[in-house]
């Protein structure tokens, strides 16, 4: 596709937001919803699966997540996948961490008592263990037994059963001892994968595919480097791809990016959608950098501590800081240099606006 254009990117990109019929059919159609803790106005997977299921209200995955096919795991990053993508990330050979050298014999400890259990909650396994306190990855405390649960639940000797006040509870992972058992053939599960991400993402430059397949060492520790020759020989032999102002893209074979209909309306989506995840593309199809600033100091911060890129006809014209005070929604929006805001834009906009208040059970 010589001929591919900037405008044939914006409405192949805006795919991802086609309306799903439910929850579980977007799990299956996204195959990878990252999350995130942060809420402001709600947290990362909400988000995403509010642009995609309509009348979806925060914290329904959370709700739901038992009667779901859905798994909490890793990917390139932390968040929720099917059964059936969970199949690719095992069996994960995994390095004993800190908390494991440094609490010799406590991985056995916690073995037995999840084996004993159908669920387990973090708090009730540090009373019966009753162990010390450990550094965890954010530089903060966690009990050393929670810690130990983590690493169990990383390589796949636990799941995640659901969440209380959300705490993570854990229970056996038959399904995973399983794969361990009679895995999918790895060269299978490295391409998949890195067609997985390819849709899930895409269409993509090619180097930022090549920048998820290198966060992706966290849910292939042990397999990364065939993980990258698998990418590069779908770069070569595999997906479709076209430069676009001197940028390379990528994207699965059986796309066709012709025809498609141009974007209309407006739509807001949060800091970790597919559709704004990737800097890269962002700037080059929209022509301002777009940056998540919870964790930059306020004093320094040029959108927001929480800024929800706004899209009108499928370009990124402005963003949104949402916070809910009481039973209202404050809607604090910015827009680029330039744009106009027609009579039309604003009906569009307050539109979102109230299928936020919708999400997010608030009055207009």
């Amino acid at each position: 596709m010589s001929s591919l254009t900037a405008a044939d990117l914006h409405a192949a990109a805006l795919q991802t937001l086609t309306p799903q019929p439910s929850l579980q059919a977007a799990l299956d159609t996204l195959g990878f919803v990252q999350a995130d803790p942060i809420r402001a106005p709600a947290r990362a997977q909400d988000l995403t699966l509010m642009a995609r299921v309509p009348g979806y209200q925060a914290g329904e995955l959370e709700r739901r997540y038992p009667e779901l096919d859905a798994e909490e795991d890793m990917i390139p990053n932390y968040g929720f996948v099917t059964r059936g993508v969970q199949a690719l990330l095992h069996p994960r050979e995994v390095e004993p961490g800190r908390v494991e050298r440094e609490h010799p014999g406590l991985l056995e400890e916690v073995r037995r008592v999840l084996a004993e259990r159908e669920e387990l909650h973090p708090r009730d396994l540090a009373t019966a263990l009753g162990r010390g306190r450990t550094v965890n990855a954010w530089g903060g405390q966690s009990s050393a037994t929670t810690r130990v649960l983590g690493a169990l639940h990383h390589a796949g000797e636990a799941r995640v059963t659901r969440r209380v006040g959300g705490v993570r509870l854990y229970g056996p992972a038959p399904h995973l001892r399983a794969l361990r058992a009679a895995p999918l053939p790895e060269e299978e599960r490295l391409r998949r994968t890195v067609h997985l991400l390819a849709a899930l993402y895409g269409p993509l430059p090619e180097a930022s595919l090549g920048y998820l397949i290198t966060l992706s060492r966290f849910g292939f520790p042990h397999l990364h480097r065939p993980l990258r020759a698998a990418f590069r020989r779908a770069v070569q032999e595999e997906l479709a791809g076209a430069v676009v102002d001197g940028l390379r893209y990528v994207w699965p074979a059986a796309w066709s990016l012709s025809d498609l209909p141009a974007p209309r309306g407006v739509r807001i989506v949060g800091p970790f959608d597919p559709l704004v995840w990737d800097r890269r593309r962002f700037e080059h199809l929209h022509g301002w950098p777009y940056r998540f600033e919870a964790y930059t100091p306020a004093e320094r911060r040029t959108l927001g501590y929480y800024a929800l890129p706004v899209f009108h006809a499928g370009k990124a014209v402005g963003w949104v800081n949402l916070t809910v005070r009481g039973s209202e929604l404050d809607a604090d929006v910015g827009f680029i240099p330039g744009f106009r805001q027609t009579a039309a834009f604003r009906r569009q906009l307050e539109g979102e606006l109230d299928c936020y208040r919708t999400f997010l059970t608030v009055s207009p």
